[in-house]
């Protein structure tokens, strides 16, 4: 015991991580990118420049900038000179939707997901929709009419219906949070559609949801979004497929 009578304790501490120096290279350069220091459009200095400022080698700025490249931060123009990027939200939602299948989701936390976020989109797109957005849907629509045999291209032109609701949702974090998910209901779409023929009864709630829209009925497209995401678990059920499978197993 000490002199002056504390006790000391008993527990341990692990050793500290140090972070390869490359990830400090990169987790400096995309703060810096992150935060608005470095706007997208500029310019980042030569490997050289990099190394003789962060006092390391080149190799491990090479490897820095590897990874900001593959996170979409970085990109290189003419002369190989990197220019600040803003990441594309399709590679962003596929890195994302990539990292659900490795956690094994299942069609049920994706539907619960789905009917979260798709009926309050909804709502936003009938307060915001432009009309050339009500022209795409209704030409989506159209195109879904004829390709109603075919219930591939069926199961894609639902999810560009989706897609173009949601841009005209005109909300960011709406955007990105709901096209990992939409990016994941292919599978589970060609897996519902052969077996159940349910092409007319998506087709029947498209119209409803843009009839909605081109009323600007907020209430009207929530509601029938609901309707249109609750009835794909309907149908997923009576397949006989198991809800809880993962994704990656379709």
């Amino acid at each position: 015991m000490p002199s002056d009578g504390n006790a000391v304790t008993n527990q341990t501490f692990k050793k500290l991580d140090t972070a390869p120096v490359y990830r400090l290279v990169f987790d400096t350069i995309e703060q810096r990118i992150v935060k608005g220091e470095l706007k997208p459009g500029v310019l980042l200095p030569t490997e050289t420049h990099l190394a003789e400022q962060f006092g390391v080698n080149r190799s491990t700025v090479r490897e820095g900038i590897r990874m900001l490249e593959e996170s979409g931060l970085v990109q290189r123009k003419s002369g190989q000179r990197l220019q600040v990027t803003l990441p594309h939200i399709n590679a962003t939602a596929a890195r994302t939707s990539r990292l659900l299948r490795l956690h094994e989701v299942t069609f049920r936390e994706l539907w619960e997901a789905s009917i979260a976020i798709e009926p309050v989109v909804a709502r936003y797109a009938a307060e915001r929709i432009t009309a050339p957005e009500l022209v795409q849907l209704q030409q989506n629509v159209a195109e879904m009419e004829k390709a109603i045999n075919d219930h591939v291209e069926v199961v894609r032109l639902d999810i560009v219906f989706h897609d173009l609701i949601a841009l005209a949702a005109r909300n960011r974090a709406l955007g990105l949070a709901r096209e990992p998910i939409s990016q994941l209901f292919m599978p589970a779409g060609k897996a519902i559609l052969p077996r159940l023929k349910t092409q007319k009864r998506i087709i029947d709630a498209h119209h409803a949801l843009l009839k909605a829209l081109r009323e600007r009925d907020a209430d009207e497209a929530a509601a029938w979004m609901h309707r249109h995401i609750a009835d794909f678990k309907r149908g997923f059920e009576q397949t006989g497929l198991d809800i809880d499978r993962p994704l990656e197993s379709f």
